[in-house]
């Protein structure tokens, strides 16, 4: 059992079903596929809906959703130091509700400020909302499980996000003023509900809080490093240098959402079909291996093996797309499809041990703020992401997916590292394992 009553997530052999057996992480996962059910909706149908409903210009909802994503920022650590102080399931239903009135707030959008101030509202509660979810993971699964709990999670909102996306296309095939306004309530419909499946969830009392300094100046202290403060998330120099290396390779999911589909129909001359199986490819893989793939990430030192591996699996993902560019359609097809199963396996290897880093480098104690840091970095490379790749991969070509490659295996080769530079910070736990220097990729 972990230390707040929940059993850990347990590993079992492969399942072709996202889904765990019968328990909090259950519980937890349907959370998930209800949240993601309207992220879904939202995600294929936001950009429609603002521009033929509501009517704004597709270069202003553009610059809103850009702006507001970089004030939601802000939200992450304080957020998440507030899930360190209270029970993050309740936070969490709680944000839920909050996002449910500002999502049906987009029905009273009719101009850009309002919209950009509805935006504003949307993307600090998001963000503040990922770093919450992740130390809820944390207790959910325990210090053994919580990264199999990160992994099937992701499986499942996968799911969720494609059975989203497939239902908002009936909304943007009807394309009325009334379908448009179903695709928000469904939305706000899958808030209400995902919270309400939170609160079935055993209470999740905050991590104790570290001992006091001794006001006898006589007495014995503690060195700085076992006192944990929440506040210390944006402070540890030796944190953020991992979860920065962890988001350099976050650049990533950029390249299969925007640069991929753009790369096969504009460069290689692919039919707009091929976009799809691309996305579904890395769907349906990231459903039936992210828990198999998550495997050994729970301790910092594997989990930067892991990472390692991710850069370059990744690495090598990079000059297969752009091979892709000098063949005939039907292999070029292939090759996509080829590139992008190579792609998901290092993504999945990145997720799971990103997610390890993130969790065994941070105080017990300040799980929520820690998180809520490494989601601030991982959102600034997400919002630099867009401008940067599509410089350097469609303007430049296959030398720029070259440069793309390198730079995911070097960042992937200097995690062990990195990692053993945090961790020569702090205490040890007793099965911690040192980093290697010729331990396998």
């Amino acid at each position: 059992m972990t230390s707040d009553g929940m059993a850990p997530a347990r590993r079992g052999p492969f399942r072709a079903s996202p889904f765990p057996p019968p328990g909090p992480l259950r519980t937890l996962s349907l959370a998930t596929l209800a949240n993601t059910v309207g992220m879904g909706l939202w995600t294929a149908g936001a950009a429609l809906y603002l521009t033929r409903d509501v009517g704004l210009s597709p270069a202003s909802v553009g610059v809103g959703l850009t702006a507001a994503g970089m004030v939601g920022l802000t939200a992450s650590v304080p957020l998440g130091g507030l899930a360190d102080r209270r029970d993050p399931r309740r936070l969490r239903a709680l944000l839920q509700v909050c996002q449910a009135v500002v999502a049906a707030a987009y029905l009273l959008v009719g101009s850009f400020p309002v919209f950009l101030a509805v935006a504003v509202a949307d993307a600090l509660l998001t963000s503040g909302n990922l770093a919450v979810r992740a130390a809820l993971v944390a207790a959910v699964g325990g210090p053994r499980g919580r990264v199999h709990a990160f992994a099937t999670l992701r499986a499942v909102a996968n799911l969720g996000i494609a059975l989203g996306a497939a239902l908002a296309g009936f909304a943007l095939a009807a394309d009325t003023h009334l379908a448009y306004q179903l695709l928000v309530v469904g939305n706000v419909t899958s808030y209400l509900l995902s919270a309400a499946l939170l609160l079935r969830l055993p209470a999740c009392p905050p991590a104790p809080r570290a001992p006091a300094v001794p006001t006898d100046p006589e007495a014995p202290r503690e060195p700085a490093a076992a006192r944990p403060r929440r506040a210390r998330a944006l402070r540890d120099g030796r944190f953020l240098a991992v979860s920065g290396a962890s988001a350099v390779l976050t650049l990533h999911l950029t390249v299969l959402t925007l640069v991929v589909p753009l790369w096969a129909v504009d460069r290689v001359g692919a039919p707009p079909p091929v976009v799809a199986a691309v996305l579904l490819t890395n769907t349906v893989l990231t459903v039936l291996l992210a828990v198999r793939l998550s495997r050994g990430a729970d301790r910092a030192a594997p989990a930067a093996r892991k990472l390692r591996r991710a850069g370059l699996v990744l690495a090598a993902a990079m000059p297969l797309y752009a091979l892709t560019a000098g063949l005939p359609t039907g292999p070029a097809v292939a090759l996509l499809l080829v590139a992008t199963a190579v792609y998901t396996v290092g993504d999945l290897w990145h997720g799971s041990a990103g997610a390890g880093l993130a969790y065994d480098l941070a105080p017990p104690a300040a799980i929520g703020a820690y998180q809520g840091a490494d989601g601030l970095l991982a959102g600034l490379a997400r919002a630099v992401g867009p401008a940067l790749l599509t410089l350097l991969l469609l303007d430049g070509g296959v030398p720029g997916w070259l440069a793309l490659g390198a730079l995911f295996a070097g960042v992937g080769l200097a995690a062990p590292a990195l990692t053993r530079w945090a961790l020569a910070n702090r205490a040890p736990a007793p099965d911690d394992q040192p980093v290697e220097e010729g331990a396998a990729a």
